[in-house]
């Protein structure tokens, strides 16, 4: 005798799987890549567009190209800046040496000195 279960075996919140008179798949191409390490990515993108010449490797996370042969190498990255190396890159330290005379004029104007 059942258990009174009636939903055994389903996923909560699954619905009927669609009739396949009801739609068409996009078409697809499937596009290999390989990374540095030998894995093997195979990623189903649109049949129109084009494939990107990199993927990460989602295994080791290094970048991965179409060439078996020849995998790209490990992507450089970028050393940490600060946000004062970013403003450095933009002014000039005589730039940087007027807007602070300003800020101050600025600060004792309005604290009456």
């Amino acid at each position: 005798m059942p258990n009174g279960n009636v939903i055994r075996g389903a996923r909560v919140g699954s619905g009927p799987e669609r009739p396949p008179e009801r739609y068409e798949p996009a078409p697809r191409q499937a596009v290999v890549y390989w990374c540095r390490n030998d894995h093997r990515v195979e990623i189903l993108i649109a049949a129109e567009a084009t494939p990107p010449p990199l993927w990460d490797c989602p295994r080791c996370g290094f970048p991965a190209g179409q060439d078996a042969q020849n995998p790209p190498g490990r992507a450089r990255s970028e050393p940490y800046k600060s946000h004062l190396a970013y403003v450095k890159e933009r002014r000039t330290d005589e730039e940087g040496a007027a807007i602070l005379a300003e800020a101050l004029a600025d600060l004792r104007r309005r604290r009456g000195r």
